[in-house]
């Protein structure tokens, strides 16, 4: 399993189409759009497997805070700690880019996945406009 930022156009339309797959296909999120005003700038991060793309994130940097979205994991490669993975290497990357903090929105099903990542969730619950419950989650980097 390969994790890195995407470098080229092949790899961020990779990350779009997991992102298409979780949360357009598997999820039924169709309002907000997955792709969003934020993808041009963002920093994408993909996980390759010898079949494929597995899973993604992405990075919006918000000052000095890592403002880390996007993060799925297709199907077959759940409950392998490809999610773990991931998240792990963006955390390490963000830090290695002088990002003082992070801030996700969870879906609240998993909020305990990241806290095992150092997250803390803030807040109560909120709908994010894709109709599942969301809650803001930091961490110091």
């Amino acid at each position: 399993m390969k994790i890195a930022r995407a470098q080229t156009e092949a790899d961020r339309q990779a990350c779009f189409d997991v992102r298409h797959a979780v949360f357009e296909i598997e999820q039924e999120i169709i309002d907000p759009p997955d792709l969003d005003e934020y993808d041009a700038d963002a920093l994408h991060y993909l996980a390759l497997c010898a079949d494929g793309p597995a899973g993604c994130a992405r990075i919006v940097a918000r000052g000095d805070t890592a403002k880390i979205g996007r993060v799925a994991v297709l199907r077959p490669h759940r409950g392998t700690g490809l999610g773990a993975k991931i998240m792990r290497a963006v955390l390490d990357d963000a830090r290695a880019l002088g990002f003082r903090r992070a801030e996700l929105e969870s879906q609240t099903h998993a909020i305990a996945f990241y806290e095992r990542l150092g997250f803390v969730a803030t807040g109560a619950d909120y709908d994010d406009g894709s109709g599942i419950p969301h809650r803001l989650m930091r961490a110091d980097l």
